[in-house]
């Protein structure tokens, strides 16, 4: 059996599973949905994934730590988290005022000065993680 829900951007209802491991595969699903949402049209994530890869590539090159993988997919992990919560403020701020508004360009220049701050993050520890093999430290 199946509850209904109505969705924001649809007036029909949304069939929601009432068994547990279906409703599990249904957030699933939605979360999956949105994480693609979030990257379409963003060319920050043109930057973030290749310099992930690049990361990750001479990582594994160098044969680092666990440790230092736990730390690398860690700031890989925050700089995506917070490039998605940054697209997730763009796409409400567009639906709620086209128009030019104070507050909503803070709230959009602040959520960008967080992925620049995880982006920044990441990249120091990257760099102190992956000379520190190359150095021999």
């Amino acid at each position: 059996m199946m509850k209904n829900r109505r969705t924001p951007d649809s007036p029909i209802p949304v069939a929601i599973p009432k068994s547990l491991g279906a409703r599990w595969a249904w957030k699933f699903s939605c979360a999956a949905r949105g994480v693609f949402a979030g990257m379409r049209g963003q060319n920050s994530f043109c930057v973030h994934i290749p310099a992930a890869f690049i990361a990750c590539g001479i990582a594994a090159w160098l044969e680092i730590t666990q440790a230092d993988w736990l730390a690398l997919a860690l700031c890989i992990t925050l700089v995506f988290t917070a490039e998605l919560l940054n697209s997730a403020i763009e796409h409400l701020a567009r639906a709620v005022a086209r128009e030019q508004h104070p507050e909503i360009r803070d709230a959009l220049d602040i959520a960008s000065g967080a992925v620049l701050a995880a982006a920044i993050g990441a990249s120091v520890v990257g760099v102190m993680v992956l000379m520190s093999h190359v150095s021999g430290v």
